[in-house]
């Protein structure tokens, strides 16, 4: 019997709705039965049990225990054990609490983001997230957002910040960056704001789990970079490497093999154009002094 997942910290409920749901589709896949099936015995769609096990959606005891009952489960310790993980899975994240300001698109990658055990950004327009000040980020939350009521703009600011816990948190999360040398001079917020963002990144860069290099300007970076994205790896074999790619209103998230490899391939081009990591102090203070 495998070990039991952790219900609560740094797993979150959108790492394990995406065990589960991994854990089903194989009991299934060995049990001979098609999705069609599945949803025949749960009262539900075959389009719903993919977006189950896909992890996509919340997962009622009811149905779990139903599809455990058609697979043939007959390891009871294993069966309680999965039925702990379908209402750990339903727990809501601490991120719910920003509801208002936070779109479904983007709440699963807060989940995903707090289950990764190294990140891997590269940004091309604004310092990422888990690396801005308070001042810088409600900058960026307000650019184009000027009419934004003040009460939304701290909420998102305050989840921007509440993100940022798993570079701090005990067994932190490896984050490896790579920004364009054009956010280091976009005045977001204004000089005081930005020399105090550049001063954070000069901490930041100093922490062990945290790794940022700088495209400079005479470099083209990596010819299919295109724009931003991040490359989430998690520790548990049942989450596969996941690319995440936002837009203005939505996001995309890839999981493919043959996707995910070539946006790792890109990452390692850019690692290799940028300036390496021993400059990137060098690089931080120069864009101070040219302030």
């Amino acid at each position: 019997m495998s070990e039991q997942p952790a219900v609560s910290g740094e797993g979150g409920p959108t790492a394990l709705r995406i065990m589960l749901g991994g854990q089903l589709r194989r009991m299934r896949e060995a049990a001979g039965f098609t999705r069609a099936d599945a949803g025949w015995a749960i009262r539900a769609s075959e389009s719903k049990v993919s977006r189950m096990e896909l992890g996509r959606v919340g997962f009622k005891e009811r149905d779990v225990s139903d599809l455990l009952e058609l697979y043939g489960m007959g390891d009871e310790d294993e069966r309680v054990r999965l039925m702990e993980l379908a209402r750990a899975a339903n727990n809501p994240g601490w991120w719910s609490r920003y509801g208002d300001v936070l779109p479904s698109w983007f709440a699963n990658y807060v989940g995903l983001e707090l289950a990764a055990t190294m990140i891997r950004t590269y940004e091309v327009m604004f310092v990422p997230g888990l690396l801005q000040t308070e001042a810088y980020a409600r900058g960026v939350i307000q650019l184009g957002q000027k009419f934004l009521p003040i009460d939304d703009v701290e909420q998102r600011v305050a989840l921007r910040v509440q993100r940022q816990q798993i570079i701090n948190r005990p067994n932190p999360v490896k984050l490896w960056v790579v920004i364009d040398e054009s956010v280091l001079h976009r005045p977001v917020g204004g000089e005081a704001v930005m020399r105090a963002q550049i001063e954070h990144l000069l901490e930041c860069s100093q922490r062990p789990n945290v790794t940022l290099q700088v495209m400079p300007f005479d470099q083209i970076g990596y010819p299919g970079a295109g724009g931003s994205f991040s490359v989430m790896r998690f520790a548990d074999s049942d989450l596969p490497d996941v690319v995440y790619i936002e837009h203005a209103s939505s996001a995309l998230y890839l999981d493919k093999i043959e996707e995910v490899d070539e946006y790792v391939a890109i990452m390692e081009g850019l690692t290799i154009a940028a300036d390496p990591v021993s400059a990137t102090e060098g690089v931080l203070k120069d864009a101070l002094a040219r302030m």
